[in-house]
């Protein structure tokens, strides 16, 4: 038992080494729900819209992701990128599903919040305020780190 716990507090740190540089991912807790790893990009002059990513961990029942919001942003969508034959496409969705005792994990190239209509650029190692609103769970504050372009596989381009 000793040497996983070692062998995890190695790997921990081997982690954290290679995200010198990244905004400090931010979690957030809300009924049987656990919010990690949050973040989003840097956005450039002009850009208007931007990926929010991050994993939610469920301990009981069934809930959804019925909607977020952000004053940084006009709107925060709720949406999902999917194939539609060799094309991938991106769309809007109306809830998303946080399956009991599993997790749902928004990411680049998956589901994601998209910030539509940003009122000003999301400067890298600043926070970004999100309000993500559950259907049982209810609403709880989330600060996702903006971070650096580059960081977690590039700039989404929408």
């Amino acid at each position: 038992m000793k040497s996983n716990t070692l062998l995890n507090a190695l790997l921990a740190a081997v982690v954290s080494f290679g995200l010198v540089g990244f905004a400090q991912a931010q979690n957030a807790k809300v009924g049987s729900l656990q919010i990690e790893n949050a973040y989003t990009r840097a956005t450039v002059p002009g850009q208007m819209a931007a990926g929010g990513f991050m994993k939610i961990e469920n301990k009981g029942g069934v809930d959804l992701l019925v909607s977020a919001s952000s004053p940084v942003a006009g709107e925060v969508q709720l949406h999902e990128m999917a194939m539609e034959g060799n094309v991938m496409k991106m769309r809007q969705v109306k809830d998303i599903p946080v399956p009991a005792g599993g997790a749902v994990e928004l990411k680049p190239g998956g589901l994601h919040l998209m910030f539509m209509s940003i009122k000003a650029p999301l400067t890298a190692g600043e926070t970004v305020p999100v309000k993500l609103k559950f259907a049982k769970a209810g609403e709880v504050e989330v600060k996702f780190p903006v971070n650096a372009m580059g960081a977690h596989g590039g700039a989404m381009k929408h």
